[in-house]
């Protein structure tokens, strides 16, 4: 799948040490786990590497993007995770970086020319936005295509 950016300074803060950071994120993937199988994180110097089996291509980015919303993690390794139905993943033409003033209505106009359609940004995003009210600069999402 590559290797994701992320802002190292936005987004849950899970750790306070780099030994406990492989912990608490694989524990924070494992909560809301989207479809990854057997999920390990481990974080090292910023960067996180991601283990299992995702079911579907969808469940892979989700936990890509979750740990990537961890403050502290700059960087994302999912080259050793395995998509069981052997799904292609997508490139990062289906990823946004929420931008200071963008509200998700805005980015549903923008995405579809629809901004009541942002509950389906939401439902795509429901491991990494909690609280439709609450996202901030710097975060990424995923935009769900064919809408």
């Amino acid at each position: 799948m590559g290797l994701f950016d992320f802002a190292a300074d936005i987004g849950r803060k899970l750790f306070s040490k780099e030994e406990e950071a492989s912990k608490a994120v694989t524990e924070h993937v494992a909560e809301d786990n989207p479809g990854v199988e057997n999920v390990q994180v481990t974080v090292e110097n910023g960067e996180a590497k991601i283990t299992g089996v995702a079911t579907t291509a969808s469940a892979l980015e989700k936990a890509v993007l979750m740990v990537g919303n961890v403050m502290g993690v700059t960087h994302v390794n999912a080259d050793a995770v395995v998509v069981a139905n052997g799904e292609k993943v997508a490139g990062d033409e289906e990823f946004y970086i929420i931008q200071k003033g963008d509200t998700l209505w805005k980015i549903a106009e923008k995405a579809y020319g629809n901004g009541a359609k942002y509950k389906a940004i939401v439902e795509a995003n429901k491991e990494v936005i909690k609280d439709e009210n609450k996202i901030f600069p710097g975060q990424k999402i995923r935009i769900p295509k064919g809408l």
